[in-house]
C-alpha cells in the first residue's frame, strides 16, 4: 500500500460512524471482550430490529387476513415489509418480494418449479465455488431429466465469465451462481453473467446470501431472473426471501392450496411464515438507510438513495477492514483460498479462508474460542470447493468473516491472538 493510500483507507475509517453504529447492537454492547467473526454463518441485530419484533409479538401477534385491527396491522406490516426489501434490492415491485423460511426452501421451490418447465432446454450450469444449497438442490433434478455443466474457479479463486460462455448454448435452461463466495468471499461478475445467459436465451438465478451485508444489491443492474438472500445474515432476525421477475414467477409452478391465488408473491409463500421476523427484516433495511443518511449532504433524498449511499459506505468501510485483515493474515504465514492480492481488493468482501502450516483449523478455533474471538472452521458446506483447494472434508479450513460494525482494532487484536497461538501450537 502506498502513502496515498494509506491516506485514502484512514480517511474512510474515520469518516465512517463504526463506534455510532456499535452503541445501536445490543450484542455488541453486552459481549465484553468478546469478538464477532462468525458473521458469515449470522449477523447481529440492532435495537430497532429486535424493537420491531418484540412489537409485532405485543402489539400484534395474530394471523393475517382478519377483519379487526391487530389482524389488519399484520397485514399492513408484511406489506411495509415487501415495500423496503423491494428498495433493498431495487425490484421492479413489491409484489415480487416472497417470504419464507430461509434461501434454501426458495431455491428448492424455484428447482422443483423449473423441474417441471424443463423441456429441450434441459441444461443447467452450476459452479463449484458456491455453497452445496445452490448445487445440490440442482443436481436433484436429474431424475427430472436435467444435466449438468460446471462453471470452475480458477486457480486465481474466482470465477470468471470467459469460462462460463463455451458453456453456454440453446440448450441451456439456467445459470445458477452465487453473487459472492460464502467461504473465500469472491465477488462474481453476475452483470455480465446474465449477459451471456441471456444472449442465448436462458435465465440466471442468483444466490446472494453471503453478498447481501456487504454492498449494494440491484436486480436490475444485474439483470437476474431469480435472487434469495437471508435475512439473518442482513441484520434481521431468521427468515428469507425470494425475488424474482414478476412474470417468470406467475409461470413458475409451485404447490399452493386451492384458496391462494396463483399469482406472485402469495402462489409462493405457502403456509405461515415468520411475521415478526419479517417486520424485524423491514426495521434492518430501515437501519441501512439510516447509515445512508449520514453520508448524503442533501436532505428529502428516496429511501432507495439512501440504501445506494449506506451500502457504498459500508462497502468502502469494509475495503478497509479487508485490506487490514488480508495483511494480518499475511504477516502470519496463512494460506489464504479466495483472493489474496491487494490489487484484487475489490473482487472480495471481507471474509478470509484460510489454513496455518500444517495446524489444525480446529485447534485454533478452539484457542481463538478461549480468547474470546468467535471464528469458525470446517468444510463450510462447501464440499465441491473443500476438494478443489484439497482440503479434506473432516478439518477443512479457518474462516473469520467481519461486517461493518467490525474494528481495525479487532483486526490487530485478531492478529495478537493468531501469532500467539501459532507460536504456541507449533
Amino acid at each position: 500500500m502506498n502513502k496515498h493510500q494509506t491516506h485514502n483507507a484512514s480517511d474512510v475509517s474515520a469518516a465512517f460512524p463504526v463506534d455510532t453504529i456499535r452503541a445501536m447492537f445490543p450484542a455488541l454492547q453486552q459481549a465484553g471482550d468478546f469478538i464477532f467473526m462468525d458473521n458469515a454463518a449470522g449477523a447481529q441485530i440492532p435495537q430497532s430490529v429486535l424493537d420491531a419484533v418484540t412489537n409485532h409479538l405485543v402489539a400484534h401477534n395474530v394471523q393475517r387476513g382478519g377483519r379487526y385491527g391487530r389482524s389488519v396491522a399484520v397485514d399492513q406490516a408484511i406489506a411495509d415489509a415487501r415495500e423496503s426489501v423491494a428498495l433493498l434490492i431495487n425490484a421492479y415491485s413489491p409484489a415480487e418480494i416472497c417470504f419464507g423460511m430461509n434461501a434454501t426452501s426458495f431455491i428448492r421451490l424455484v428447482s422443483l418449479g423449473i423441474g417441471q418447465m424443463l423441456g429441450d432446454r434441459d441444461e443447467i450450469i452450476i459452479t463449484d465455488m458456491d455453497h452445496d444449497a445452490n448445487i445440490a438442490t440442482w443436481l436433484a433434478l436429474t431424475s427430472a431429466g436435467a444435466k449438468f455443466k460446471w462453471w470452475r474457479m480458477r486457480d486465481d479463486g474466482n470465477l470468471h465469465v470467459d469460462d462460463l460462455r463455451p458453456l453456454v448454448g440453446d440448450r441451456t435452461r439456467l445459470v445458477a451462481c452465487t453473487v459472492t463466495a460464502h467461504s473465500i468471499g469472491s465477488i462474481v461478475d453476475v452483470a455480465a453473467v446474465a449477459d451471456i445467459a441471456h444472449a442465448a436465451g436462458a435465465e440466471v438465478f442468483l444466490d446472494c446470501v453471503h453478498y447481501g451485508p456487504h454492498g449494494l444489491i440491484d436486480v436490475q443492474a444485474w439483470d437476474c431472473d431469480y435472487l434469495v438472500c437471508s435475512g439473518y445474515k442482513n441484520f434481521s432476525p431468521h427468515m428469507g426471501f425470494l425475488w424474482g421477475r414478476f412474470e417468470t414467477l406467475k409461470r413458475l409452478p409451485t404447490f399452493r392450496e386451492d384458496f391462494i391465488p396463483d399469482e406472485p408473491p402469495y402462489k409462493v409463500e405457502a403456509g405461515t411464515f415468520i411475521y415478526e421476523n419479517v417486520s424485524g427484516m423491514d426495521a434492518a433495511v430501515r437501519y441501512l438507510e439510516s447509515i445512508g443518511r449520514n453520508f448524503l449532504a442533501e436532505n428529502n433524498r428516496s429511501r432507495r438513495d439512501n440504501i445506494v449511499a449506506g451500502m457504498n459506505a459500508i462497502r468502502n468501510y469494509e475495503l478497509v477492514l479487508a485490506r487490514e485483515m488480508l495483511a494480518v493474515l499475511k504477516d502470519c504465514g496463512a494460506t489464504i483460498y479466495g483472493v489474496a492480492d491487494e490489487a484484487r481488493l475489490n473482487e472480495r468482501v471481507p471474509t478470509f479462508c484460510f489454513n496455518i502450516g500444517t495446524l489444525s483449523p480446529q485447534m485454533i478455533v478452539e484457542a481463538m474460542a478461549e480468547m474470546q474471538i468467535g471464528i469458525r472452521d470446517g468444510h463450510m458446506y462447501a464440499p465441491r470447493l473443500m476438494k478443489r483447494l484439497n482440503l479434506s472434508m473432516d478439518s477443512g479450513a479457518i474462516r473469520a468473516s467481519l461486517v461493518h460494525y467490525n474494528t481495525i482494532e479487532e483486526v490487530r487484536r485478531f492478529g495478537e491472538a493468531l501469532r500467539a497461538i501459532i507460536a504456541r501450537l507449533s
